[in-house]
Formats: structure tokens, sequence, C-alpha cells
């Protein structure tokens, strides 16, 4: 089964790295969330919103771009995460991404977050527990699912509104005593990325056409800046440090290993390049260079509940799950049972086909979907540990979440017939069962009337 479990892993690789660059998922990671939550948490304030209803989504896209969208969502791309130098820079964008919230700018309302079914949890690379589970279909049904939906087309703003997010996003940062020179800096570098190779030619700069740029603006916001008591505010060095890190665990994962290898060369020896080094040859199957970058980032900090996962995703992905049991199960307690380490903790659970362990599973897993029920994983691997201890009802409900969650709405109605069917009438999981089932209805009944 530990074969098969690591030729399913180079199989949903080979997947991943196959898939076009524009594909548009939603990347989730507990250090990367939680990075941008913190980096973000002062300007919210400053901004009069209140910090539990904005949310900063990290988007799998390679161009330089960052938008909003209905419920207070500022979605970032993966590409300005990886141009953009200092944290400064971001805090910047997502000032001004603040600014457009404020000043009710969102023209595209949506559904935001529930639109974004395509969820690839960073922490979750490979989806083997799924084949340990002997649901091999079903396993790969389920990792496929979370790259089928589309966010939409991006916002365009007119030149009122961008003034009027640019000084807003001033404000903000003013008030948040952060300077307003990464704003400045990374504007900057569009606006001469824009005249160097052309806008209609620049693909690595959608920002510039969703946001369009201009010399006047740039000196606008430099003279708003410049006199800001907030200029000459140092940066935050531990939060710089975290950007860094997280920047190069970004480029590790989405990059293709060689290029990684090439900008982070083995020379390096520091925290980002050893992070970005450990996932480029967990991707290429190198799996003991991986575990001895993994090895080195623990050396420099052992409590970290990050590269306690990382060394626990190596040897798990790499058909060792009973080896990634310790790793994992203190990076959930140092978490404090974060749910996307909690889901991949109950996936190294249920992949040791140990039944001992299942009972552990089921309580984590749980804890996991409670905290963040938007988790597909967390549900598939939730319906597993039912299924194996014969509880098929509840089976069938969690398999209704995913299925639901991923806009599978026929496979949700059936879902949860089954499961309404099965559970004691008007108990919370009847309920729940029967609310999933309310809403595949009516949306199957809404797709039908669109036709």
């Amino acid at each position: 089964m530990r074969a098969l479990l690591y030729l399913v892993a180079c199989l949903a690789a080979i997947t991943l790295s196959v898939q076009p660059a524009t594909a548009q998922s939603v990347l989730r990671d507990a250090e990367t969330e939680a990075l941008l939550d913190d980096m973000a948490a002062p300007l919210v304030e400053a901004a009069g919103l209140q910090p539990g209803n904005v949310d900063i989504v990290l988007i799998n896209d390679p161009s330089i771009n960052a938008f909003v969208a209905g419920g207070q969502i500022v979605y970032l791309h993966s590409g300005l995460i990886n141009a953009a130098d200092t944290a400064n820079e971001v805090q910047g964008v997502i000032a001004h991404e603040l600014g457009h919230i404020t000043g009710g700018h969102i023209i595209r309302t949506g559904e935001g977050l529930q639109q974004a079914s395509n969820i690839s949890i960073l922490s979750l690379i490979l989806g083997a527990a799924a084949f340990a589970a002997g649901a091999g279909d079903a396993g790969m049904a389920a990792i496929l699912a979370g790259q089928r939906a589309a966010l939409g087309s991006f916002l365009a703003f007119s030149r009122v509104q961008e003034a009027s997010a640019d000084a807003a996003g001033a404000e903000y940062l003013s008030k948040a005593g952060i300077s307003g020179r990464g704003s400045l800096a990374f504007f900057g570098k569009l606006l001469n990325q824009e005249f160097r190779y052309g806008r209609s030619q620049d693909d690595e700069a959608a920002f510039t056409r969703t946001h369009p740029l201009s010399g006047d603006r740039i000196a606008r916001l430099r003279e708003t800046y410049s006199v800001d008591p907030a200029w000459e505010a140092p940066g935050d060095a531990a939060l710089e440090a975290r950007f860094q890190r997280v920047k190069a665990k970004l480029y590790g994962y989405l990059a293709e290993p060689n290029r990684v290898v090439r900008a982070y060369p083995e020379t390096r020896q520091d925290v980002p390049a050893r992070y970005a080094r450990a996932y480029a040859f967990h991707k290429d199957a190198q799996v003991e260079r991986a575990l001895d970058e993994a090895e080195g980032l623990l050396l420099t900090d052992p409590d970290n509940p990050y590269f306690l996962e990382l060394k626990g995703q190596i040897l798990l992905e790499s058909g060792r799950p009973d080896e990634a049991l310790p790793a994992l199960r203190s990076a959930n307690e140092l978490s404090g049972n974060h749910p996307l380490i909690a889901s991949i903790f109950g996936h190294a659970l249920i992949a040791t086909e140990d039944e001992s362990n299942h009972t552990e599973a089921e309580r984590v897993l749980r804890a996991a979907v409670a905290r963040d029920r938007r988790n597909p994983f967390a549900w598939y691997q939730l319906g597993v540990v039912y299924a194996a201890q014969g509880d098929m009802p509840r089976a069938r409900l969690a398999t209704a979440e995913r299925e639901v969650m991923t806009r599978q709405y026929g496979l949700a109605l059936r879902s949860a017939r089954v499961a309404e069917a099965g559970l004691e009438e008007g108990t919370p999981d009847w309920l729940r069962a029967q609310d999933i089932r309310l809403q595949a209805e009516a949306e199957l009944e809404r797709q039908r009337d669109e036709r």
C-alpha cells in the first residue's frame, strides 16, 4: 500500500505541475494566512472595519494583481507576492484595496469566497490519504474537484475611484503608523514596467490594467506620502522576516523546481532559501534532500509549527505516514489546532491504516471543520473515518458538505437525502443534512431556470 501511496503522490504532483498557469485557485496555508491577517490587521482597524469581517485571500495566479469582491474580501495574486520586495509594499496594496471597500467601489458582488470552490490547500499538496483509505476514484475526484470552479473576471475601477482609493489607502497607512514608502515603490515599479513593455504586452502587470497608473498619479502619491509623519517609520522587522519566509515558501511551491534552485541556490543556508528548496525538492520527489532542508529549518527553530508541518508533510506524502505523526502532532498542538494543520494531521492518522488511530482522527477532523467549514479535504477525510466506523449516514453528510462547497449540487442532493434518511430526526446533523438538501435543490432549480 505504501508503494501505491508513493505512486499516487508522484501522479498527483505531475497533475498539479501541468495545470495551466492561468488557472485560478485559492491557495490556503496556515502560515501564509496568519501573515496576511497580521499585515492587514492595523490597516483594517484604521479603515474602521471589523477585523473578523475582512478576509485576505491569496489567488494562485502569476500576474501582478489584486482586487476586491463582495463580502469585504481582498484578493491578492501570488504573482503580486512574488513581485513585492518587502512586506511594506504588500501592505500598501492592501491599504489601497481597503479604500475600494470603504468607498463602496465593489461593482461585482458575486459570491466571494463561496464562489472560490477551487481550493488548493498548500499544506496538502498531494491528496494521498484518500487512496490510503481505499477510495482511489473518490480521492482523485476530491483532488480535481477543487480545481474546477472559476472566480470570474477581475474588477475594473474608474480613475475617480482609483484616486479615492489612493487617498483612503494613504490615510489608513498613516493612521496605522505604516510608511507609504512601500506603496510608492510598488506602484512606481509597476509604472516603470508598463512603460518598458507596453500595457498590451505585459502579462506580468495586470494590476496596471485593472488599476490604471499614470505619472501624475504617482506624483500625487509621492506628495501625500512624503509629508506624512509615518514616512520615516521603520518597518516591522519580525513581520518582514515572516514575509520573506512566506514569499520563498510560495515560490518553492508554485515554481518549477529547477527555477527555485536557481533563485535559492544551495550556497544560501538562510531560512527563506531552505524553505523554498524544501518544497522544490519535495515536488521533484527528492525526498531525502527535502527532509534535509526541513531538518535544517528545525535546527533554527525546533518548535516552529510550520517547519514541523513541512517535515510531516514530506514524510506523509512520501508514503511514510507513521513517521510523519510525531511532527504533525506537534505542529497541530503548537499551532493551537489550526484547521489546516489539523487536516493534514487527520490525513496522516488515516493513512497509517491503523484502525486504532480512527478515534483521534475523528476528533481532530471534527475540530478542524468546526473552525473552518470550507475545507473540502477535511470533510472528505472525516467521511472516510465515519465510513470505516460503519456510520454511513454521517459519512454521507460529510460527503454532502464537500460536494455542496465544490458546487456539485446534483451529487450533494443525493448525499444529503441519504444522510437525512439515516439520521435521527431533529438532531443537529439531521438539520444540517436538510439544509444542504434545500440549498442543492434551490441551486439546481436556479440553474434550470437559466437554461
